[in-house]
C-alpha cells in the first residue's frame, strides 16, 4: 500500500524523518494558535483495522464484543484530551487500482490456505504472524463508530485522496494512518497508527519536508518520485529498467543503505540533476520512457494533486487525466510557444481556471463554463498536433458535433452532447432498438442496457472530493433516488447500494474459507441469489422487472476465481404479492403501513415471503438471526441440527456474557469447519446490511450487528459441544429461560425450512444414511 519501498527507506535509511510527538501536546499547541477551534485528526480507518483489532482470537469469526470495547477505548482516549476524530472508509475501488486490488486478494488466498493447513495440522489458532482480519471487519467498524457517536464517512473513491483533501481543507491537526502516500500528498502532517501508544498518546510523525531535504527534492517533486518508484496506480515493473539505469549512473551510492534505499536516492538524484534541468522546456514524455503508458503515468501524477494544487511538471492537462474537484490541473506554460496559457478565476472556488479560444467566436473562454455542472467543456483542438478534431453533422439537429476515433476499430464515431449536462458522450446503437444511445467511455463496460446521465448528482457532495467523484454515467435515471443513495453511502449508513446504482460494479474481499472443503460452498455463491434480487430492486425500478435490468459486475473472491475479470451477474425477479414497490416509495414514503411493506420486500430478497408468519412472533434481535438461519439452511443442505443448535445457543448465551468473560473463554481445539461456518454467518450479517438499506431500513441496524448476535469463540465452543452430543439444556448453560427460547427459535427455523421441503436432521442420522461427505460442484453454484 502506497509508494513501493518508501516505508522501508524511511524506517531504515532516513530515521530522522520520523519524529516522536505527543497528541495531547499537539492539541494544546493547536488550540493556542487557533482559539475556539477544535483540534481534529482525520483517520484513515482502513489502515487502522489491524491496530484496533486487539482480541487474542481472530480465527473463529471475530470477537465482536471485545472489538467494540477496543474501539470505545480508542475514541474515549482522544475525546478526553479534546481531540475530535473524523473517520474515513474506502467506499469503492477505482478502476486504475483494480489490478493492485486483485493482486492483494490473490496473495490473501495463499495466506488463507496456509492458515487452514496450520489449523488442520495443529488444531489451534496460528500465531499473530499469520493474523488475518475477520470477515466484515471494515463494514461493521463503520457502524460501531457511528454507534459511538463518531463522524464516519465513506469515500466516493479510494479514501486516501479524500482523507488528504479533508485534512488540508479543514486545517486539521493531522492524518492518522499507515500509508506512505500521505508522505507524497502536500497536506497536513501524517502520523503513524502502528507507532501509536494509546496510554501516552505518543506516536511518530513522518515529516515530508525532511524527506525532501534528504532527497534534494521539493514538495512538488514527490508525486513524480512516487510514480517512478511505483504505487497503487503505476505498476512497480513499469519503470524497473529506468530505475536501474538511474542507479548505474548514480555516483553517491551509500554502502550502509540497502539496494532499494539506493534506488530511491538514485531516482531522486535523477529528478534533481537531469529532469529539473529541462523543466518548463520539455514534456515528461520527452524525458521519460513512458511509451504507451503516458496516460496512466499522468493519471498517477494527478492523483496526488489536491483541489487547487498545481504541478510544475504539467504544461497542460494530458489526455485521459480527470478533472480534480471542479478544477482542471495546472497549466504553467506552452512548451512550443513559450507563452503562458491564460487563466481566469472560478467565481465559487476562487481557483484559477485555464482559458481556451472558441473556434467560432475567436474569443477566449474558460474551460469550465457550464453554470450547473461545472464540468469542463472539451476543446476541439488536439493539444499535441494543434489540429482541429473532425466534425460531423448530427442527423437530427443538423448541428456540427466533434468526432471521436475508436482506438480499436480506427473508425470515427460521432460524439453527442447531453442536453442537460452539456457533456459529450459516445453514440452507440442498442442491439435491440437500433437507436443511438449514449454509453460509458470504458471499453470494457459491456452492460446489456444503456447507462443514464445524471448531472444533478454532483451538486450535493458532503465531502466535496476527488478525481473520480464527478462520475455522471450511472445505472439509474432518477436523480432524486440517486442523491438519497449517495447520501447514505457517504454517511456510512448503507453497504454496496450506491456502488450498484452508480457504476454497476461491486467487490467483496477475502473470507476465511477452506478451499479444500467441498462440502461448504463459498459465501460468494451462498448469498448471490440475495444480491441478485437486490440488483433487481435497485436497477429495475419502474422498468417492469429484472429482465430489463443491466448485469452487475461482481469482483467476489472465492476458490478457483482468478479474478481476471468480474462475474457478470444478472438480477433475479422478486416474488412479492402486488409487485415490487418503487424505491421512491420504500425510501421516501411516509404512509402508514410502509414499514410492513419494507419488511415484505426484505423477506422477498431472501425468498422468504413464506416465512413471514413464523418470523413475526420472534423477538428482536433474533428476528434477523432467524431470517438468516432459514435462508442458510435452505441454501446449504450439508448444514445439520447440531449446527443450528450451536448458532442459536451462542446467540442466547451471548446476552448474559461480559466482555471479560468472552475474552477468558478457552477452546479445547479449533475445528476448520466451525471456522468456515462462523465466516458464513458473519458474511450473512453483512448481506443483511445491504438488503436492509436497499429496502428502506425495515429493521434497526443494531438488530444484526455482530456484537449483539455473534461471538466467534462462543460459537466455536457451542459447535464443539454440540458435535460431542451435548443436550440443548447443557448448550444454554442450564438456563431454563434460554432453553425455552432455544426451542422456540429452533421451531421457527425448522418449520420454515419444512415448507421448502428441507428437513433439518442430526448429523448422526445423516451419517447413518450416507457414507463420506457430501460435496458441492463449484460450477453448479456459478451457473446458479
Amino acid at each position: 500500500m502506497g509508494v513501493r519501498g518508501l516505508h522501508g527507506f524511511v524506517g531504515s535509511s532516513c530515521p530522522h524523518i520520523c519524529m516522536v510527538v505527543n497528541f495531547k501536546e499537539l492539541a494544546e499547541h493547536h488550540r493556542s494558535r487557533h482559539p475556539g477551534g477544535t483540534p481534529t485528526i482525520v483517520v484513515d480507518a482502513m489502515c487502522c483495522l489491524r491496530y484496533w483489532y486487539t482480541p487474542e482470537s481472530w480465527i473463529c469469526g471475530g470477537q465482536w464484543r471485545e472489538y467494540f470495547s477496543s474501539l470505545r477505548e480508542f475514541v474515549k482516549t482522544f475525546t478526553a484530551v479534546g481531540i475530535k476524530l473524523i473517520f474515513f472508509f474506502d467506499g469503492m475501488v477505482e478502476q486504475s487500482k483494480r489490478d493492485e486490488w486483485v493482486k492483494r486478494r490473490l496473495k490473501n488466498n495463499r495466506e488463507i490456505a496456509k492458515i487452514f493447513h496450520y489449523i488442520k495440522s495443529h488444531r489451534e489458532q496460528p500465531g499473530r504472524n499469520m493474523f488475518f482480519i475477520p470477515s466484515g471487519l471494515a463494514i461493521f467498524t463503520q457502524f460501531a463508530l457511528k454507534a459511538l457517536g463518531q463522524e464516519t464517512l465513506c469515500s466516493l473513491q479510494e479514501a486516501d485522496y479524500e482523507v488528504a483533501s479533508y485534512g488540508l481543507r479543514n486545517n486539521c491537526l493531522g492524518i492518522l494512518g499507515e500509508d506512505t502516500d500521505y508522505l507524497i500528498y502536500d497536506t497536513c502532517p501524517y502520523f503513524s497508527i502502528s507507532e501509536l501508544s494509546l496510554d501516552s498518546l505518543d506516536t511518530v510523525m513522518l515529516c515530508r519536508e525532511k524527506l525532501c531535504q534528504s532527497l534534494g527534492l521539493s514538495l512538488s517533486d514527490l508525486p513524480l518520485l512516487a510514480c517512478l518508484l511505483g504505487n497503487d496506480i503505476i505498476p512497480e515493473g513499469m519503470f524497473e529498467s529506468f530505475r536501474y539505469k538511474c542507479l548505474s549512473s548514480y555516483t553517491s551510492v551509500k554502502e550502509n543503505f540497502d539496494k532499494k534505499g539506493n534506488i530511491i536516492l538514485a531516482v531522486a538524484d535523477h529528478i534533481c540533476k537531469v529532469l529539473r534541468l529541462h523543466q518548463g522546456e520539455k514534456k515528461l514524455e520527452e524525458m521519460l520512457p513512458l511509451g504507451p503508458n503516458k496516460a496512466l503515468f499522468y493519471k498517477g501524477m494527478a492523483s496526488y494533486l489536491l483541489p487547487g494544487q498545481k504541478s510544475p511538471w504539467f504544461f497542460q492537462k494530458p489526455k485521459g487525466v480527470v478533472t480534480l474537484d471542479k478544477q482542471v490541473l495546472s497549466m504553467s506554460s506552452d512548451p512550443k510557444s513559450k507563452q503562458e496559457v491564460p487563466v481566469c478565476t472560478h467565481p465559487e472556488s476562487k481557483q484559477e481556471v485555464p482559458m481556451c479560444t472558441d473556434p467560432e467566436s475567436k474569443q477566449e473562454v474558460p474551460l469550465c463554463t457550464h453554470p450547473e455542472s461545472k464540468q469542463e467543456v472539451p476543446m476541439y483542438t488536439d493539444p499535441e498536433s494543434k489540429q482541429e478534431v473532425p466534425m460531423c453533422t448530427h442527423p437530427e439537429s443538423k448541428e456540427e458535433v466533434p468526432m471521436y476515433t475508436d482506438p480499436e476499430s480506427k473508425q470515427e464515431v460521432p460524439l453527442c452532447t447531453h442536453p442537460e449536462s452539456r457533456q459529450e458522450v459516445l453514440l452507440c446503437t442498442h442491439p435491440e432498438s437500433k437507436q443511438k444511445l449514449p454509453v460509458g467511455m470504458d471499453p470494457e463496460f459491456n452492460l446489456e442496457a444503456p447507462l443514464c446521465t445524471n448531472p444533478e448528482i454532483k451538486q450535493e457532495d458532503p465531502v466535496n472530493m476527488g478525481p473520480e467523484v464527478k462520475q455522471q454515467i450511472t445505472m439509474v435515471s432518477d436523480p432524486e433516488i440517486l442523491k438519497v443513495a449517495r447520501a447514505h453511502h457517504v454517511q456510512a449508513e448503507s453497504y454496496l447500494v450506491y456502488n450498484v446504482m452508480s457504476s454497476g460494479e461491486v467487490e467483496c474481499s477475502n473470507s476465511l474459507e477452506d478451499a479444500m472443503d467441498q462440502a461448504l460452498p463459498s459465501q460468494a455463491f451462498v448469498y448471490r441469489p440475495v444480491r441478485q434480487r437486490v440488483y433487481s430492486l435497485l436497477l429495475g425500478d419502474g422498468r417492469g422487472g429484472a429482465s430489463t435490468c443491466p448485469t452487475v459486475k461482481e469482483w467476489f473472491v472465492y476458490s478457483g476465481n482468478p479474478l481476471r475479470q468480474p462475474d457478470l451477474v444478472r438480477p433475479l425477479q422478486m416474488n412479492i404479492p402486488g409487485g415490487t414497490p418503487s424505491l421512491k416509495l420504500l425510501w421516501l414514503g411516509q404512509e402508514a403501513g410502509l414499514q410492513a411493506q419494507r419488511l415484505d420486500t426484505l423477506l422477498a430478497c431472501f425468498d422468504l415471503s413464506f416465512s413471514r408468519e413464523e418470523l413475526q412472533v420472534v423477538e428482536s434481535p433474533f428476528q434477523a438471526l432467524c431470517c438468516l438461519l432459514i435462508y442458510l439452511f435452505v441454501q446449504v443442505d450439508t448444514l445439520c441440527l447440531e449446527d443450528l443448535h450451536a448458532f442459536i445457543a451462542q446467540a442466547l448465551c451471548l446476552e448474559g456474557k461480559t466482555t471479560m468473560e468472552l475474552a477468558d473463554l478457552q477452546l479445547d481445539h479449533v475445528d476448520p469447519r466451525a471456522v468456515q461456518l462462523g465466516t458464513l454467518l458473519v458474511r450473512g450479517l453483512t448481506t443483511l446490511v445491504l438488503v436492509n438499506s436497499a429496502c428502506g431500513f425495515p429493521w434497526k441496524t443494531s438488530d444484526f450487528m455482530p456484537w449483539n448476535l455473534f461471538d466467534g469463540k462462543l460459537f466455536h465452543q457451542k459447535y464443539l459441544q454440540s458435535e460431542k452430543g451435548y443436550t440443548a439444556e447443557a448448550l444454554v448453560e442450564q438456563n431454563r429461560s434460554r432453553l425455552t427460547r432455544l426451542h422456540a427459535l429452533k421451531s421457527v427455523v425448522c418449520k420454515a425450512c419444512m415448507k421448502e421441503d428441507r428437513p433439518i436432521v442430526s448429523r448422526r442420522h445423516w451419517r447413518s444414511h450416507h457414507s463420506g461427505s457430501r460435496q458441492y460442484d463449484p460450477d453448479q453454484w456459478r451457473r446458479y
